[in-house]
């Protein structure tokens, strides 16, 4: 029993019981599985999909409670439902809010990456946890974790890099993350075809409909960091292809990690000097 702990071990690729001594996995074809770095703890974050979907969702709860924290006083307890419970814009910045003004003015480009975890009230956070634990399955069935972390990454960075461009002065929100995995469903479903195919298409477009009809309604929306998300997840699902078409491999796996592991470091950093400008 010892010996075959010894000698085998999960394939980092498809987690299936192999010999650490095989050149390649004889199930899913990854060369030289046995080799350490491959099989490290970080790189097997993306196996659990009810963790992994707690874990974002409590990630972006803990930081709009310390958003409140930085400075209680500057918090909006008006009677309008968008605005109650809202940070004040200083804390956000500090957290890292994006847009021309941290940008351009603090050279901030880190915050492409931040802003899609803090949100300007307790609506707006809820709003977009709802919808992230709406579609983030879906993602995550079709795509597998680490795809769908890595579209989750890159979408918001994209979204928020055209809301940029377009001028946008300062913006947060996951909504363009979220709306990258709708433009990534609506890939998959378009692609797929079929009757299944077809109606994640349907469902999932009427979703895009919605957003896009609220954000023309409601004032203050940032429709550039939406669309920009949900271009970027139509084309991430296009470039790292879904399970159907191509299996996950481990330069999927290494992708969403390096995204996880960029966004724990950024955030980290906007954390602690966030803190310390505060507190000290």
């Amino acid at each position: 029993m010892t010996a075959s702990r010894k000698t085998s071990l999960l394939c980092p690729n498809c987690r299936r019981l192999i010999s650490r001594n095989e050149p390649r996995c004889p199930y899913c074809g990854i060369r030289n599985p046995g080799v350490w770095w491959k099989n490290h703890a970080f790189l097997r974050l993306f196996h659990d999909q009810d963790l992994f979907l707690t874990g974002l969702n409590t990630l972006l709860i803990a930081l709009f409670v310390l958003s409140l924290l930085l400075n209680p006083g500057g918090m909006s307890m008006g009677m309008n439902p968008f605005g109650f419970l809202s940070p004040d814009n200083r804390s956000l910045l500090l957290l890292g809010a994006t847009g021309t003004m941290p940008i351009e003015a603090l050279h901030r480009w880190w915050s492409l990456v931040s802003a899609s975890y803090l949100h300007g009230g307790l609506l707006h956070l809820i709003f977009n946890l709802i919808a992230l634990r709406q579609v983030g399955p879906l993602v995550i069935q079709e795509y597998g974790l680490a795809r769908m972390f890595s579209i989750y990454t890159l979408g918001g960075i994209g979204g928020f890099f055209l809301s940029y461009l377009a001028g946008v002065p300062f913006t947060i929100g996951a909504s363009a993350a979220v709306c990258a995995l709708i433009g990534a469903a609506l890939y998959y479903g378009k692609s797929r075809g079929g009757s299944y195919g077809q109606q994640v298409y349907q469902q999932i477009g009427g979703w895009a409909i919605s957003i896009f009809v609220f954000g023309l309604l409601v004032p203050g929306i940032n429709n550039w960091a939406h669309g920009g998300g949900m271009a970027t997840g139509i084309l991430c699902g296009l470039l790292l292809g879904y399970q159907e078409n191509r299996r996950e491999t481990l330069g999927h796996r290494l992708l969403g990690t390096a995204c996880a592991g960029g966004t724990i470091l950024i955030l980290l950093w906007g954390m602690v000097t966030s803190v310390i400008y505060r507190f000290s």
